[in-house]
């Protein structure tokens, strides 16, 4: 059996749901594109591929991230060739594909079931869309990732597994290659497996609410922003927002752009303003 999941949180998640249920055992891996962000267009060719490459490229280049596209660290394509020939090897082998209710997993999920058609009957999908489960506190919540479930409720979600249909085979590939052909930069989960499309700059004004007057950590303002905005993203897509705020004029900074502890940002404009306060005063 092959689990595959869509964050690499998740892996550890299950791991430890396994040690409690033997039937479970099986391969784990996870597909680390963030398939709700960036190009898609042309996606299962040369051209497609090398072209969401190279906008990951751009994405990086200036932060913490900088270089893992080319030196291996992500490779989904190799991972799905190896899947299938593993399938096509083993007539008796079976893919689990965990999926929680977020568009990260739902848009991994479009991307990798669209190219196992032929596999239909052996390939499960176990999607966890709107279910409560149990925390550590006993308390019932509904969880939006996979690791945010306890093992034990791992072993009781196991019963949700089924056989991705013949129809689902023949309706969400369509319904992907049309968000595909789209040409927007940002996928959101409407509910159920419903996702829509938003521009590249659809985070921007989000972020802009928490950038001040005066010069703040993007590490702080990350912390801020992640603790009460409920529709985020990845903090390497926000950055390269932030980087084309700046480049745009809308924002100003200092420091280290690579270190986010030592990287600072604030409005633009602010330094005329005090300028002209600091004339005013001394007139």
């Amino acid at each position: 059996m092959l689990h595959i999941v869509f964050e690499d949180a998740n892996i550890e998640a299950l791991r430890k749901s396994f040690e409690l249920d033997s039937s479970l055992q099986g391969e784990m891996i996870s597909i680390q594109d963030d398939y709700a962000v960036g190009p898609l267009l042309n996606i299962y060719s040369e051209e497609g591929i090398e072209n969401r490459r190279q906008w990951w490229r751009d994405v990086l280049k200036d932060g913490h991230y900088d270089g893992i596209v080319d030196d291996g660290h992500v490779d989904d394509n190799k991972k799905v060739a190896q899947l299938k020939a593993k399938l096509s090897e083993d007539p008796e082998e079976l893919i689990w594909i965990w999926a929680a209710q977020n568009k990260h997993d739902v848009s991994g999920y479009y991307w990798l079931m669209s190219q196992l058609k032929d596999f239909q009957g052996r390939i499960f999908i176990l999607y966890l869309n709107n279910l409560p489960f149990i925390n550590e506190k006993g308390n019932i919540f509904y969880p939006t990732s996979l690791f945010q479930i306890q093992p034990k409720e791992f072993v009781k979600a196991k019963k949700l597994a089924r056989p991705i249909t013949l129809s689902e085979f023949e309706i969400d590939p369509d319904e992907w290659a049309k968000i595909c052909r789209e040409g927007k930069g940002v996928r959101l989960l409407e509910g159920g497996k419903k996702l829509i499309q938003k521009g590249y700059n659809y985070y921007d004004n989000e972020l802009l609410n928490f950038i001040g007057k005066d010069w703040q950590k993007v590490s702080k303002l990350f912390q801020q922003y992640f603790g009460k905005v409920k529709d985020t993203t990845g903090d390497a897509f926000l950055l390269w927002r932030i980087r084309l705020m700046i480049e745009g004029g809308k924002v100003e900074m200092q420091g280290n752009m690579q270190n986010m502890k030592e990287f600072e940002v604030r409005l633009a404009g602010v330094a005329n303003v005090e300028a002209e306060v600091a004339e005013a005063q001394t007139a």
